[in-house]
């Protein structure tokens, strides 16, 4: 298998020179991913809705990549307020209830643009 890129879309990705995520082998590498609806450029407000618009992103890249949630074995959260982690951690808790990957959550300064307050990172296994 050969080393293949998978884009969402996102004018990031085209603007800042990287890729969703990068299958090599039957490694899936998932960028880390922010809340954005990528065809509308909108943003949830809440930090939980914006881990499910993660997910929801997260869910779709896997299934062009060739795989699924089952796959995930690493998990990367960032969060840029403390107080959102247990609502962020919730989702997570809720998408992943059975896979239950390696997993971290990070708390930061800031992310790239003032209205992210999640971004979730992801590598997974095809097969």
């Amino acid at each position: 298998m050969s080393r293949r890129l998978i884009t969402s879309g996102s004018p990031f990705e085209r603007d800042y020179g990287y890729s969703r995520a990068v299958v090599d082998g039957n490694i899936v590498y998932l960028s880390g991913t922010t809340g954005y609806d990528y065809a509308t450029m909108t943003m949830p407000e809440g930090a939980a809705a914006q881990a499910e618009a993660c997910w929801r992103t997260i869910r779709s890249v896997l299934a062009e990549a060739g795989t699924g949630l089952g796959g995930v074995l690493r998990a990367t959260y960032y969060v840029t307020d403390r107080d959102d982690a247990e609502a962020v951690l919730a989702v997570c808790g809720r998408v992943l209830a059975d896979i239950r990957p390696a997993a971290t959550i990070v708390v930061v300064a800031g992310l790239l643009r003032p209205e992210m307050r999640v971004e979730i990172e992801v590598t997974a296994r095809i097969g």
